[in-house]
């Protein structure tokens, strides 16, 4: 159950009218790409974030209509598109960065070192946990009859 309102509360969090999710975008083009003028195809952003690629395109849509993101050709495959940031992604990524640090340097003081230690362990546990027990793929779970009551 706290884990459940730790998203929902997490969820809400919008940066600057950006939903999560977009959020999340930005910061992985910011974090995973080899240098800002390269950027990354829609699959290696998919992969990163284990979200599949049309919803990435979505995302990508949206962030381009704000003028976060930009597609570029590659300059080696010209069928190959890239997604990089724009100017105004990096500004609005570095202000999220900013805000998710001073909020975990709060949370560090609010906690102390000894609650923070073992909080840090703590979720470093559940990370293990969730990556040793996979979600099912709900598209290959056995139908057990009862799907004709919904």
């Amino acid at each position: 159950m706290a884990l459940r309102q730790l998203r929902k509360a997490h969820v809400h969090q919008a940066v600057e009218g950006h939903k999560p999710s977009e959020m999340t975008l930005l910061i992985c083009l910011a974090r995973k790409s080899r240098s800002a003028e390269e950027g990354l195809k829609v699959s290696e952003i998919s992969r990163l974030l284990g979200i599949t690629p049309p919803t990435v395109t979505q995302l990508i849509n949206s962030l381009e209509a704000k003028d976060m993101v930009e597609r570029q050709p590659d300059p080696s495959d010209r069928r190959v598109v890239r997604i990089r940031l724009t100017e105004q992604g990096r500004v609005i990524t570095r202000k999220a960065r900013e805000h998710m640090d001073a909020s975990l340097n709060k949370l560090v003081e609010y906690l102390g070192e000894e609650e923070s230690t073992l909080l840090a362990d703590l979720l470093l546990k559940v990370h293990e946990f969730i990556e040793n027990n996979p979600r099912p793929d709900l598209d290959r779970l056995q139908m057990n009859g009862d799907e004709k009551l919904d």
